[in-house]
């Protein structure tokens, strides 16, 4: 990992020790100790620091790929980067999209082909002519780099029960057993000298594939020529595109050619309006039975997820006459907050006023995604728009998931299920 590389991961580790702090006084509703106070003004301290240091740092790559990244004549390229070997020598996605338009174009009409793609990409990665497998294979730093825009719009991804694989179909054991039933591992009391009965572990193996997700994006012969522009509309832009359709996935996926989302798992619970409901509003009693219906997982951090066109209702939900959910600080903050003790997510993955999934409770540790631990592939081809002077641009990310229960289980004592998913039935 490179110097600027390890300064970011440094910041990042300093935040979430700080949010932690943060989360622990929420929690427990209140102000910070004298201890916890000393603890985040020295990491509010640290975190200037550490923003000073990746600045500075920055600050040097620029001058050195001023010093170092002048043009050359063309095929024989300087190094616009001190690691090569992460990089290929280029200095962003951009410069290197640049130089792989010009390949493709040097392989139809003759050329020479950017030296530093001839030394970066390995002999059978790329070919010529108008294969429909035509590109070049995208720099491991630039990989990680559009990943990391990727998580960084993963709304779901650090929640869930998510691990990575290098393969394209992984096994599933799935226990869906409770203590209290008579399957799975069971505790017994033993009487003097009386004999162990035993039991075992209860699971079944499911298949979760990994789906092919992609984005095709078209960059006009003006784009191509304006390398700063093209670096912000491939990686970002992208990245966007493929967090977007992942976090769909798991809330919504059919579970054909795609993951199976919770919205449309059989493990879902649908809590119904109430008798003489009014289309699209929300009841207190509604949340309440939601909340009755929810099964969690130790050490799992329930949360709602409610459409934001949900918010008019919230605001004037009240029992008897006390409002039962304001956010932090009244009404001058922004909205958020807990309801019944758990965290709000305003979130485009839930639906409409009044559709069923407007409002959903969460458990995300009961549902289970695996991602293709290579990350985003990319690849370029020209030959089906040549004649528009249009770029192709393809990237492909592999995902799979699904929740762990194939149905809402049993309570110990009581006649209604529960579930890690539970949502509010249609009011429209």
């Amino acid at each position: 990992m490179n110097k600027l590389a390890e300064l970011k991961k440094h910041l990042a580790g300093l935040k979430a020790k700080g949010l932690k702090l943060v989360e622990k006084a929420e929690s427990e509703d209140r102000d910070f100790s004298e201890v916890e106070s000393d603890e985040y003004a020295q990491i509010e301290q640290d975190i200037e620091t550490a923003k000073a240091d990746i600045t500075r740092e920055e600050q040097m790559r620029d001058r050195r790929r001023k010093l170092e990244g002048v043009a050359a004549p063309y095929g024989h390229n300087a190094v616009n980067e001190e690691n090569p070997a992460l990089t290929g020598g280029f200095k962003d996605i951009g410069e290197f999209a640049v130089a792989v338009h010009s390949a493709v174009n040097a392989g139809r009409v003759g050329g020479n082909i950017d030296s530093r793609l001839v030394a970066s990409t390995p002999e059978g990665s790329h070919m010529g002519g108008t294969s429909d497998g035509e590109g070049y294979l995208l720099p491991t730093q630039m990989r990680d780099s559009v990943w990391e825009v990727v998580a960084g719009f993963d709304e779901f991804g650090p929640l869930i029960d998510e691990e990575p694989t290098s393969k394209r179909e992984v096994k599933l054991l799935a226990d869906e057993t409770t203590p209290w039933g008579t399957s799975g591992i069971q505790a017994h009391w033993r009487t003097e000298s009386g004999k162990m009965d035993p039991s075992k572990l209860a699971g079944q193996d499911r298949n979760v594939p990994l789906h092919e997700l992609y984005t095709f994006a078209l960059a006009t012969e003006e784009l191509l020529e304006d390398a700063p522009r093209l670096n912000n509309r491939l990686s970002t832009k992208a990245g966007q595109a493929i967090a977007f359709r992942k976090n769909e996935a798991v809330a919504s996926g059919t579970g054909v050619g795609q993951p199976l989302g919770w919205m449309k798992s059989k493990a879902l619970i649908t809590i119904g309006k109430e008798d003489g409901q009014p289309a699209n509003t929300l009841h207190a009693k509604n949340v309440v039975n939601m909340f009755s219906r929810l099964a969690r997982i130790p050490g799992d951090k329930p949360f709602w997820l409610i459409n934001q066109d949900v918010l008019p209702e919230l605001m004037f939900m009240t029992i008897g006459d006390k409002a039962i959910w304001v956010p932090p600080n009244g009404l001058s903050d922004a909205p958020g907050g807990f309801l019944l003790g758990l965290p709000i997510r305003f979130s485009e993955f839930a639906e409409t006023l009044g559709t069923k999934g407007d409002v959903q409770l969460i458990s995300p540790k009961g549902y289970y995604g695996a991602r293709r631990s290579s990350g985003v592939k990319f690849a370029t081809s020209i030959h089906l728009y040549f004649d528009y002077n249009i770029q192709a641009f393809r990237w492909v990310f592999r995902y799979g998931g699904q929740p762990h229960l194939s149905a809402p289980i049993k309570p110990k004592n009581g006649q209604n299920t529960r579930s890690h998913f539970v949502t509010l039935g249609a009011r429209n």
